[in-house]
């Protein structure tokens, strides 16, 4: 599902929306449950994460966009594209996840912990991450992803 042009503000739009919603409730699970991190120390950082997310969003959509047409080269069934999405999201969050503990403070082992957890928990996420976003284009009627009346 390719959008036109490459760039689309309806595209901007919901790659912004759900990279906010998902990525402040994931995350937040993952840094208290998973990682040890106090509530405070998790609400820093999902908020410091919005202003990033914003900034992020849409070139996290290009990168996965180009990532599920290489996938689709190789195959397009879906589990294909399943096997794209964690790599996109794999290999483009980890990264900007692990600058956001330091800023806030967390510590090397809590930045390794969370950082290694929110890799393995993508497995899933990168998936679940992938459908919100589709369904988010289609909401904000993204060219491409929506059946026009």
């Amino acid at each position: 599902m390719k959008s036109k042009g490459p760039f689309c503000i309806r595209n901007a739009a919901a790659d912004t929306f759900a990279m906010v919603v998902f990525c402040f409730v994931s995350g937040m699970i993952i840094e208290i449950f998973i990682s040890g991190m106090t509530f405070e120390q998790s609400l820093a950082s999902r908020l410091l994460s919005i202003p990033v997310n914003i900034a992020i969003a849409w070139p996290y959509g290009v990168f996965r966009d180009w990532v599920l047409r290489q996938g689709a080269r190789v195959s397009t069934s879906s589990i294909a594209k399943n096997v794209s999405d964690l790599i996109a999201y794999v290999l483009f969050q980890s990264p900007v996840y692990a600058g956001i503990l330091l800023a806030v403070g967390a510590s090397t082992d809590q930045i390794i912990t969370a950082v290694s957890s929110n890799a393995v928990i993508s497995c899933g996420m990168g998936v679940l991450y992938g459908y919100f976003l589709d369904m988010c284009r289609k909401w904000f009627r993204v060219p491409g992803y929506y059946q026009s009346a």
